[in-house]
C-alpha cells in the first residue's frame, strides 16, 4: 500500500543522503560502467544467466551440507580447530578469500584479475591467461567453502557479501573463458557486475534487490536489459529445484512448516479466545416450550445451547428444527427442551484451528459450540474464522 511505501522511500532516502555525507567518496561498493549495453552478447547473457542458476543451487547446497557437517560435532573446540585450520590452509592459496572480498571485487571489475592473488604462495606461477581463469574459476566454489566453515566453526558473518564475491567472479571468469576461447569479445566488466545480480538473486530469491542494487552501484541503469534476464533466470533455475531460498528454509524449519502448510501457520497466529461469541441465547433441558418461544422471540440468533445447571452442553435447538410446532399452543406446557434438542457437535477449546476447520466441513455447519472440560464456553463462527485469516494473510503480502 502506499502508506506502507512512503516510509520505505523516506529511509532510502534518508541513508542515502547520510552515506554521501558521511562516507563521501569511502562507499565499499562503486563502480563505473565502462561499456555500454550490446544487444550482440544477448546469448551470452542467457547462457551466464543459467550458469548463475547452477551455482546459486551450489551455494545453497554446499553451505548446508558444510554447515550440517560442523553441526554433527557437538565439541565447540573441535569446530574451531577444524574450521580454522582449514581456512588458514584455503588462505595460503587464495589470500582473497579473507575479509568480504569487496576490494577483489573491485579489482575483476577494473580488470586486474591477477591483483586478485596478491599473497598467495601459487602467485609465481599464475603466468598466463588460462592459468590465471583456473585461479578466478576455483574461488567461485572455495569462496562458498570458506563461508561454510566459517559459520559452521562458530564464526561471524552471513551471505549478501559472498555471494557478490561469487557472481562477480563467475562473470568475470565466464566472459575471460568467451574471450579467449574466440568465440567471440565481450565486456568482462559488465559480465562481472551482472552475474553479481544472478547469483544475489539466485541465492536470497530476491531478483528485485538483485537488478536495483547493481544498477545502482554502477551510477546508472545501461545494464537493466542483462540485469533482468541474468537475475531472472538465475532465480528461476535455482527455485525449480529448490522451492525455498536458504533463509525460506531455514524459517520454515523453525517454525516447523512446509510450503503447503502456510495456512496452519497463519491460523496458529489466531487467539481462539478471541474468536469466541457468546451472543447465544442458553436453555435449560427441562425448560418448556413456552419458554423457549419467549427466548426465541428475543434472540437474533437461530441456535440455542441446551446447558444444565453445571453449564454442561448437552444438545442444541435449531430454529429450522422447531418452526412448525412453535406456534402450536397445546404444545406449550408439554414439550420440553430436552425432547426437541439434538446431538451438540462441539469442539473443545484446546483444539487447534485448523482440526476446529475439519469438523466445520465434517458437519457442515457454520457455528459450533465451544466446551472445556464439558463447560459450555460460547460459539465459533466459520465465517468470522476466515475473516480473520484473510486478515492475517493480507500482511503476509
Amino acid at each position: 500500500t502506499v502508506g506502507a511505501f512512503i516510509p520505505i522511500i523516506i529511509a532510502a532516502a534518508t541513508g542515502a543522503l547520510l552515506s554521501k555525507i558521511i562516507l563521501a567518496e569511502g562507499i565499499i561498493l562503486s563502480f563505473s560502467q565502462q561499456q555500454p549495453f550490446d544487444y550482440h552478447n544477448l546469448p551470452f547473457y542467457i547462457v551466464l544467466g543459467i550458469i548463475a542458476g547452477f551455482v546459486s543451487l551450489y551455494y545453497a547446497r554446499a553451505l548446508e551440507g558444510t554447515e550440517k557437517f560442523f553441526a554433527a560435532r557437538k565439541n565447540n573446540r573441535t569446530k574451531i580447530i577444524l574450521g580454522g585450520l582449514a581456512l588458514a590452509v584455503l588462505l595460503l592459496f587464495f589470500p582473497s578469500l579473507f575479509g568480504e572480498g569487496y576490494e577483489s571485487i573491485k579489482m575483476l571489475a577494473n580488470s586486474k584479475p591477477l591483483d586478485v592473488a596478491n599473497g598467495s604462495i601459487i602467485y609465481r606461477y599464475l603466468h598466463n591467461d588460462f592459468t590465471i581463469l583456473i585461479f578466478i574459476g576455483a574461488l567461485v566454489l572455495i569462496k562458498v567453502l570458506a563461508v561454510g566453515l566459517t559459520l559452521g566453526s562458530g564464526g561471524n558473518g552471513g551471505n549478501f557479501g559472498p555471494s557478490l564475491f561469487v557472481g562477480a567472479y563467475l562473470g568475470f571468469a565466464f566472459a575471460r573463458l568467451i574471450n579467449l576461447s574466440g568465440l567471440a569479445q565481450i565486456p568482462e566488466t559488465n559480465f562481472t557486475l551482472v552475474a553479481m545480480a544472478g547469483i544475489l538473486s539466485g541465492v536470497f530469491y530476491a531478483p528485485l534487490c538483485a537488478i536495483f542494487l547493481i544498477a545502482e552501484i554502477t551510477g546508472g541503469y545501461d545494464l537493466i536489459i542483462p540485469l533482468m534476464i541474468v537475475a531472472a533466470l538465475g532465480l528461476t533455475v535455482s527455485r525449480y529445484f529448490e522451492p525455498l531460498s536458504m533463509e525460506g528454509k531455514k524459517l520454515s524449519k523453525l517454525l516447523n512448516m512446509t510450503v503447503d502448510n502456510r495456512d496452519q501457520f497463519l491460523l496458529s497466529k489466531l487467539n481462539l479466545q478471541d474468536l469466541l461469541e457468546h451472543n447465544f441465547s442458553a436453555i435449560r433441558p427441562e425448560d418448556s416450550l413456552r419458554l423457549l418461544v419467549r427466548v426465541i422471540s428475543i434472540s437474533k440468533r437461530n441456535t440455542f445451547p441446551v446447558v444444565t445447571r453445571e453449564g454442561v452442553l448437552v444438545g442444541l435447538v435449531h430454529l429450522d428444527h422447531v418452526r412448525e410446532i412453535i406456534f402450536n399452543n397445546k404444545l406449550y406446557d408439554t414439550t420440553f427442551v430436552k425432547d426437541l434438542m439434538m446431538e451438540a457437535h462441539a469442539v473443545d477449546f484446546n483444539d487447534n484451528l485448523p482440526a476446529i476447520l475439519k469438523k466445520f466441513d465434517e458437519t457442515r455447519q457454520w457455528n459450533l459450540p465451544v466446551v472445556k472440560n464439558k463447560q459450555y464456553l460460547g460459539f465459533l463462527s466459520k465465517a468470522r474464522i476466515l475473516t480473520e485469516y484473510r486478515a492475517e494473510l493480507m500482511k503476509t503480502i
